[in-house]
């Protein structure tokens, strides 16, 4: 049952991020560029009621993901809460009254065969809720540390380059704040409103808003068709990663492994072609 609801909160949480993205690009896509990696961004973003639209619709999918994320791991819910253009497409092409191309259909079968193939040899059990500080602090350094590397090149570099080198900023940041939430959720589950006693409730709006503004600055730097793939591959990987060193959470072994890396190419390949599409594009 846990896996079940688990498993239903991911996907619903990838349809809101699809449909925030799409909001929320289309509006930072219209601010100066000198307001990259600024609070001011923000700022500025907040009197667009088309931007406000995609956040309260960001909110939701965050708070979908959190349920997912307390009776999950993380190696089960962000893959799946990845697979946001999946579920955008379908809905751009709807409203705009065409229908989905060959390539569009054999992107969404590539990603949704390769999640597939990923999750059914998905070790189920195992695994730490609620990590102690000193689990956190290696992945807490490598994630600033790789971050700020890849902005100081992005801020030397223009166009798509900077735009993918923001997104896998942001996609870092965005894997830490799902494993803090993960975190945070257990110890409201466990603890209730105890839980404001620890460090992670705190650290989440920390970690959160940096993310917020790194991502909003890879949609203002350049085409979705670029900054989606990049988040959709960084954010779950990255995931997974914290799942197996923060959580200690176990991966496949063995033929499974092989499946799962297979599958997981797969996926990311269905995605780069559906970033690819003249919906994306536009």
């Amino acid at each position: 049952m846990t896996v079940a609801v688990a498993i239903t909160a991911a996907l619903l949480a990838a349809m809101a991020f699809a449909v925030a993205a799409v909001l929320q690009q289309a509006a930072a896509s219209a601010v100066p560029e000198t307001q990259s990696l600024r609070p001011s961004l923000f700022l500025t973003l907040v009197r667009r009621p088309l931007w406000l639209a995609g956040a309260v619709l960001d909110v939701a999918s965050y708070l979908i993901q959190g349920v997912a994320l307390a009776f999950g791991s993380l190696v089960l819910v962000m893959p799946l809460a990845s697979t946001d253009l999946l579920f955008a497409l379908p809905l751009i092409a709807w409203r705009r009254r065409r229908r989905l191309t060959r390539a569009e259909m054999a992107g969404a079968a590539c990603t949704a065969g390769g999640m597939a193939a990923f999750l059914v040899v998905l070790p189920t059990e195992g695994g730490t809720a609620v990590p102690g500080l000193w689990d956190w602090v290696p992945a807490l350094i490598a994630v600033v540390a790789v971050a700020a590397g890849l902005l100081a090149f992005g801020l030397r570099l223009s166009g798509s380059l900077r735009t993918g080198l923001y997104a896998a900023a942001a996609g870092l940041f965005l894997a830490l704040l799902d494993a803090l939430t993960k975190s945070a959720a257990g110890l409201f589950r466990d603890e209730g409103l105890g839980a404001l006693s620890h460090w992670e409730p705190y650290a989440l709006i920390v970690v959160g808003s940096a993310g917020m503004i790194l991502v909003q600055s890879s949609y203002q730097a350049g085409s979705l068709a670029v900054s989606l793939p990049v988040l959709d591959t960084v954010e779950p990987v990255g995931s997974v990663v914290m799942g197996a060193a923060v959580f200690r959470e176990p991966l496949a072994t063995g033929w499974a492994l092989a499946v799962q890396a297979a599958g997981g190419a797969l996926a990311i390949a269905g995605i780069v072609i559906l970033s690819r599409s003249s919906l994306v594009q536009a």
